[in-house]
């Protein structure tokens, strides 16, 4: 295996590693770097891909120069190798939503957490990063996602997931494969609170969407999460 390092955005890495042996096509985990004067990691990665991601970092910053590590939610490819990266980085301020802090992240993390506020900002000097609170969105109540508003990206953890390798940017249809795959591994749960916050990330209206297991989507991200959203929206409707 290998991780890639591809700029989807100005400033915004993508850190790609494709397992072969997951299902029967493999499966595509990516981190992402923003760089800025206080560069931003979002998502750890599981322990055992720490050494192949940490050294994809080191291609574009060295480790010292990290000052912010966040995720979605807790799960081993969200967060397992928290420690493994404050440990290598040893500026780094893990953050999280409050309710993240609240029932893991502080009892877990060797270094005290920043907590954020929803649709609270952390400028990182040259990119501000806007965390959103998401709970069950993709899944898990802490759940929550970031807003690069600078090159108008969207990091969306598990939503849009395809299997299968990836290419680093696509234009095509996200919309169609997610629900196939949504299908086949029921990921997320079609509550009440899943299309509006949806509709409330497509009110960003991001040009960038970067997918955590899947390509990096470039084009008309509102249209994208609306109709993901509509597809929510109709499995909750009476038949």
């Amino acid at each position: 295996m290998q991780t890639d390092v591809s700029e989807i955005a100005d400033g915004v890495y993508r850190l790609s590693t494709f397992v072969p042996q997951i299902g029967p096509t493999g499966f595509t985990f990516n981190q992402f770097l923003v760089d800025a004067d206080e560069p931003l990691l979002f998502h750890y990665g599981q322990r055992a891909l720490f050494p192949l991601v940490s050294e994809a970092v080191r291609r574009v910053i060295p480790l010292e120069k990290l000052r912010w590590t966040t995720c979605s939610h807790v799960e081993a490819d969200e967060s397992g190798a928290l420690n493994q990266w404050l440990a290598a980085a040893i500026h780094a301020t893990p953050a999280h939503g409050q309710v993240g802090c609240n029932i893991w992240l502080t009892d877990m993390a060797d270094r005290p957490p920043r907590a954020l506020k929803d649709d609270e900002v952390l400028d990182l000097g040259g990119k501000r990063v806007r965390w959103l609170d998401t709970p069950h969105v993709p899944h898990n109540w802490d759940a929550g996602v970031i807003y690069e508003e600078t090159t108008g990206t969207l990091f969306s953890s598990d939503l849009f997931t395809q299997m299968g390798p990836a290419s680093p940017t696509t234009e095509s249809d996200i919309v169609g494969p997610a629900i196939a795959t949504e299908k086949a591994v029921p990921f997320m749960p079609a509550t009440p609170l899943a299309a509006p916050t949806l509709r409330r990330l497509a009110a960003l209206a991001p040009t960038t969407i970067a997918l955590m297991h899947g390509p990096t989507f470039k084009g008309d991200g509102g249209a994208a999460l609306t109709a993901l959203a509509d597809h929510y929206d109709a499995r909750l409707s009476p038949a």
